[in-house]
């Protein structure tokens, strides 16, 4: 049977991680317990460092906040790739809630979010990479930024 190789799926996307987030509070940006791997809520961390920042409904469409969402993605992968050496510690994805800073008549939550599932399903397989999923919107997030995800992963033993 031949392996997924999160790492190589990566590299044929030609994408770019930006730099793993360092905690501006009090927190990790993820644990290990056992075989399951839990990420803080992650934003979209750009590759200067900068965080893009934006109301979903006020300065960015359904569309730019699914790419704030994939951004979101990238840095998570970034966090897991710096942390943990190689995406293909990561079996499979179990569990991803996204949050949508959005004005209260935007309803395309789940939309938006898809720019981070779909990122996870390149990169493990629509097998590995497509768990369970919650999608809400928020009147605020930290920073004003567009899109907080966090997300829970089984590792391989």
């Amino acid at each position: 049977m031949e392996t997924f190789n999160a790492d190589e799926q990566f590299e044929k996307l030609g994408l770019m991680l930006p730099p793993a987030p360092t905690p501006l509070g009090v927190y990790k940006p993820f644990l290990i317990d056992g075989k399951y791997l839990y990420l803080s809520g992650h934003g979209p961390v750009r590759y200067d460092k900068s965080l893009i920042i934006g109301r979903v409904g006020v300065e960015f469409d359904k569309e730019e906040g699914k790419l704030a969402a994939r951004q979101v993605g990238l840095t998570m992968l970034s966090t897991i790739k710096t942390n943990l050496g190689s995406l293909n510690r990561v079996k499979r994805v179990i569990k991803v809630l996204g949050m949508v800073n959005c004005t209260p008549d935007f309803e395309r939550h789940p939309f938006v979010i898809n720019g981070c599932s779909e990122l996870f399903a390149q990169v493990w397989g629509e097998e590995n990479g497509i768990g369970t999923r919650s999608a809400v919107g928020f009147g605020s997030l930290p920073d004003n930024i567009p899109v907080e995800i966090e997300a829970l992963f089984e590792l391989h033993d």
